[in-house]
């Protein structure tokens, strides 16, 4: 063989091994964007759910929020003389006790004292359609409207004991008969009936009512801004009834039967009580377009609170990192391509793709740290501490606290002085946890609410440990927050502390929230830890 011949071949299994490599580098190069793409989407998506179920949560609390200062509203009005005065008096006249002139003249005198209080009270009450007292057989002896007093509003017996029987099962006395359309105003209206008893016999004298216009609870939902998905609509649903309370994107289908099959179905599964969880989301087309559903359930109420949106809208962010992260993968099958073709330019060719793949690696970085911390405050978030959860072993001798913290009518200080002043009160609580909490982990649960989470190792830290932590965040928190322009702020908060030696997962954010809802706001020195 000539030396030519021999040139050539070695040229060719140069060439040969030369394309078997970049082959090589080709398959790896696009099974790695495919894998990025892959996770990338995945997290993103979770992130989009994440963030539309923390809004969904947020109307949930403001509409529960406004049922129970109704419920207080009520309460505070039965508590005036005025009230059981009259309905003593009216309870004698039942009882068919022989009634005196004076009698009548004390009843005429007592009414007419109550009417005065029903309507000074009623004109301090924003948005009401009327609160009245009525006798314990439904006749109305004061109302808002005093054109109504003297009617009786269920005559039936029947319909009088499901309302005494209403009454008599209600905490404390009270029948929330929920949102409804009001019979005499014919508009919406969320209703309630309490109670009053003798208190020296403990005989019921007769009862209060209010109806409250939802126009205030729905200004306040419509005015709360959505970031990223601007063109999400929310709803409200009765499981009982199946009926729409609220459809901000159509008002036609308010009290009317659900008409999308997986709400519906998702109501008979709270009814029958096969559905265990309190949120999730659900997908589902209509008039030719896809939509998500993330829904929150509030089980006292039999409500159920979703936020709906464009698939496109919520996944938005999905998609953009799957067309930037495809036309990645274009531009390396390129680079590979012309580095095959122009041999002479493969150390250029290199250092691009080492540069794209650094590239590459720095915004894999920046979107993991983008998904697993709150921009706001530097904490760790939700989607952070469901995956950190499953990490944790408790035991007998090394049980786990948790500590949740919420900012006391949080969107009461957004709407009294401004999104920055409370961007400030959640980045001075998120401050005084990490300061306390040096050692331990930090999470941002919800849009006001921070979780800490405090392993023990060889029964350190002891129970009073964590408790004096606690207590010591919580006093720092409450100091009045002083802004430029704005006022003084004075936060409060609901504060709930368990501890487990079981094994846990994101459902312990659940129970502490229900031991919280059930709590007051927290008292400095008196934050007690409960076994969960």
């Amino acid at each position: 063989m000539s030396k030519s011949n021999s040139k050539k071949g070695g040229k060719i299994g140069s060439s040969a091994t030369l394309n078997t490599i970049l082959i090589i580098q080709l398959v790896i190069m696009l099974g790695l964007s495919l894998f990025i793409t892959k996770t990338v989407s995945s997290k993103t998506r979770q992130n989009a759910i994440q963030h539309m179920g923390a809004i969904s949560d947020e109307r949930a609390h403001i509409i529960e929020s406004y049922v129970e200062n109704s419920e207080k509203t009520l309460r505070n009005f039965c508590k005036a003389s005025q009230v059981t005065d009259l309905l003593s008096l009216s309870k004698e006249m039942d009882l068919g006790q022989a009634v005196t002139n004076q009698d009548n003249e004390d009843f005429m005198a007592a009414q007419k004292a109550a009417q005065e209080y029903t309507e000074k009270f009623s004109s301090d009450v924003a948005h009401i359609e009327g609160i009245w007292i009525g006798s314990w057989d439904t006749f109305v002896l004061t109302h808002t409207n005093s054109a109504v007093v003297g009617m009786q509003t269920r005559p039936d017996a029947d319909k009088q004991e499901a309302l005494h029987q209403g009454m008599e099962n209600g905490k404390d006395g009270l029948f929330n008969t929920g949102i409804i359309i009001s019979p005499a105003s014919q508009k919406q209206c969320l209703s309630m009936y309490l109670a009053v008893y003798d208190d020296r016999t403990g005989e019921p004298l007769g009862f209060v009512g209010l109806g409250i216009f939802t126009d205030g609870l729905i200004d306040t939902l419509n005015s709360i801004p959505i970031r990223g998905v601007e063109n999400s609509y929310y709803s409200m649903a009765d499981i009982n009834s199946n009926l729409y309370i609220f459809n901000e994107d159509d008002e036609s289908k308010i009290h009317t039967e659900i008409d999308n099959k997986q709400l519906s179905d998702l109501c008979a599964s709270y009814k029958d009580g096969s559905e265990k969880k309190e949120s999730g989301s659900f997908e589902y087309k209509k008039g030719g377009k896809k939509y998500v559903s993330i829904y929150t359930y509030m089980p006292e109420r039999g409500w159920i609170v979703t936020i709906d949106d464009y698939k496109s809208e919520v996944f938005a962010l999905t998609t953009t990192m799957r067309i930037y992260l495809g036309i990645f993968g274009v531009v390396i099958l390129g680079l590979i391509l012309v580095f095959n073709l122009i041999s002479k330019r493969q150390e250029r060719i290199n250092q691009k793709l080492v540069s794209a793949i650094a590239k590459n690696n720095m915004t894999k970085k920046t979107l993991n740290t983008a998904m697993f911390k709150d921009v706001l405050t530097g904490v760790d978030n939700r989607v952070s501490f469901s995956m950190n959860i499953g990490n944790l072993e408790p035991s007998n001798e090394n049980p786990c606290y948790f500590a949740l913290f919420n900012v006391n009518k949080f969107s009461e200080i957004n709407g009294q002085y401004g999104n920055d002043a409370g961007d400030r009160i959640l980045a001075r609580t998120a401050e005084a946890l990490t300061e306390v909490f040096a050692d331990n982990t930090i999470y941002r649960t919800g849009s006001d609410e921070f979780l800490v989470v405090v392993p023990t190792s060889n029964g350190e830290p002891a129970d009073n440990d964590v408790r004096e932590k606690v207590n010591l965040a919580f006093r720092q928190m409450i100091a009045p927050e002083k802004i430029e322009n704005v006022g003084t702020i004075y936060p409060q908060y609901k504060v709930a502390m368990g501890k487990t030696i079981r094994t846990v997962d994101s459902s312990v954010v659940t129970k502490l929230k229900t031991i919280m809802n059930n709590e007051d706001v927290a008292t400095f020195g008196m934050i007690d830890c409960v076994d969960l």
